[in-house]
């Protein structure tokens, strides 16, 4: 496929996973109305952003709630969507994780997130990640039978060697969803988004949750897609919306073939220099 139509569901998450789950699958079947091929819900979408939530929302892949009513719909209306991500439950840790999950209601992918989230910004924001949750420790590309697909969940857009990874894989597009917060937001969302796509020459698709100024996470919103070139192709603003945008997948190889990046890198150099740092 060339082509393709994504839906990136920008909803507010609030303090009840039925309630979150519901309205995860009423906008996977507003985004089906509006004949999306691919639709990606936000990060911990069945869940409020906030450790001391993550151990009780969380359940397993297979046989949660959550995943099973995405696969349902999924299934249902013949569509791919990227389940944002939710708290994994798994052997006793609990991990943020993306499910992949195909137009039959197949999961095909996982990803849980690899950098884990844990700054301190004086003043600003505090948060800890990893006072709960554990790290992945993968490359997740998948192929749903529209394109390759890659996934990063949040902080990890921070980190273009996993991005370089992941396009060296044959991903098209990497769907990230996210939820950077009012400090970081304003600065940091559209420069990493549109450098990952410029630096690796494919599309990035960056899906928050909507903007709730009485949560106890404050999410930035601003849902957005850049293209191979760095240009935005579509972008929300704060509240809870759908954002729709056609993608031209022959754009990746016009550009490579302008710009031809990839084939320029040197990694004769680059290994040379690993080499010598690791004998030193």
């Amino acid at each position: 496929m060339k082509k393709l139509k994504l839906s990136l569901c920008q909803m507010k998450v609030v303090d009840d996973k039925d309630a979150n789950i519901s309205k995860a699958v009423e906008m996977i079947y507003k985004s089906s109305k509006n004949n999306a091929d691919v639709v990606a819900l936000p990060e911990m979408f069945n869940c409020p952003y906030d450790n001391s939530k993550f151990h009780s929302y969380a359940e397993d892949l297979e046989n949660g709630e959550t995943i099973q009513a995405i696969r349902k719909a999924a299934k249902d209306l013949n569509i791919c969507v990227i389940a944002g991500s939710i708290p994994e439950r798994s052997e006793g840790k609990v991990y943020n994780t993306c499910v992949v999950i195909d137009s039959k209601g197949n999961i095909i992918g996982r990803h849980r997130k690899v950098h884990l989230f844990d700054v301190n910004i004086p003043g600003k924001i505090v948060f800890r990640e990893s006072d709960t949750l554990c790290p992945g420790k993968d490359i997740t590309v998948v192929d749903p039978g529209i394109c390759k697909i890659g996934i990063a969940i949040c902080y990890d857009v921070r980190f273009p060697e996993m991005f370089r990874l992941m396009a060296l894989m044959g991903a098209q597009i990497v769907v990230i969803p996210a939820n950077f917060n009012m400090t970081t937001g304003p600065l940091h969302w559209e420069l990493l988004m549109r450098a990952r796509a410029v630096d690796n020459q494919i599309f990035i698709a960056a899906v928050s949750s909507a903007r709730d100024e009485k949560a106890h996470y404050v999410a930035y919103g601003n849902s957005m897609v850049a293209d191979p070139f760095g240009n935005v192709l579509g972008r929300l603003e704060a509240e809870e919306d759908i954002l729709l945008v056609d993608l031209d997948l022959s754009e990746i190889n016009r550009i490579r073939n302008e710009l031809p990046l990839l084939e320029h890198r040197r990694e004769d150099i680059y290994e040379a220099y690993q080499t010598e740092k690791d004998t030193n």
